[in-house]
């Protein structure tokens, strides 16, 4: 197994092992392409280690067919690897334009999405979370960032978290162990191409 070097030792009493095995919190934002396929990607490993894996998602509509899904449900139902269990809480709302009110139905199963997470953070039901673009109602104020910072900063056990979206408020950077800015270069919806099957779902 590859292993490489850290380039500072911190003097916190802990074991290289105890050190190595702290739960991280990761997030993946930045206005490029990639993020939730990376957090999926991530899924994949914790999968093949055993982990159980809870994937939440705030925007994709339960109507949307998620190639990473699909993988996923098939991988977990041959039993070689941990389970997986998927919940979608969106409509499809974050690619539309205007301000939804935040008594509006989306912001209302965003909280419910959250509140779960919650319970099963305080329950460690899952050993890695995947959170998938939970930035968003961060970002419109349905869900309080305060809240969610401190939820996943003193949450219990051996649990791995990994929020994915654009515009991850600064608290949040703060408090992740592992940042990852997708920067866009080039994509082909700036020469007018919509997204493709396979390529973004």
């Amino acid at each position: 197994m590859p292993q490489g070097q850290p380039a500072v030792v911190p003097d916190d009493g802990l074991t290289t092992r105890a050190r190595r095995d702290r739960p991280l919190l990761i997030v993946h934002t930045g206005d490029g392409k990639g993020k939730s396929t990376a957090a999926f990607g991530l899924a994949l490993r914790g999968w093949a280690q055993g982990w159980p894996v809870g994937v939440f998602q705030f925007v994709k509509s339960a109507k949307w067919r998620i190639g990473e899904e699909r993988a996923l449900r098939t991988l977990a139902a041959t039993g070689e690897g941990g389970a997986v269990t998927w919940h979608k809480m969106g409509e499809g709302w974050s690619w539309v334009q205007r301000r939804i009110d935040p008594g509006a139905e989306p912001a209302e199963a965003a909280r419910e999405g959250w509140a779960q997470i919650r319970r099963d953070l305080a329950a460690q039901t899952y050993q890695l979370y995947v959170l998938d673009e939970l930035t968003y109602p961060l970002k419109w104020g349905w869900i309080d960032v305060d809240e969610v910072v401190e939820v996943l900063r003193t949450r219990p056990g051996r649990q791995h978290v990994v929020v994915t979206g654009r515009a991850a408020p600064p608290a949040l950077l703060d408090a992740a162990d592992l940042v990852t800015e997708m920067t866009k270069v080039k994509h082909p919806m700036d020469a007018g191409q919509k997204g493709q099957r396979g390529i973004e779902w």
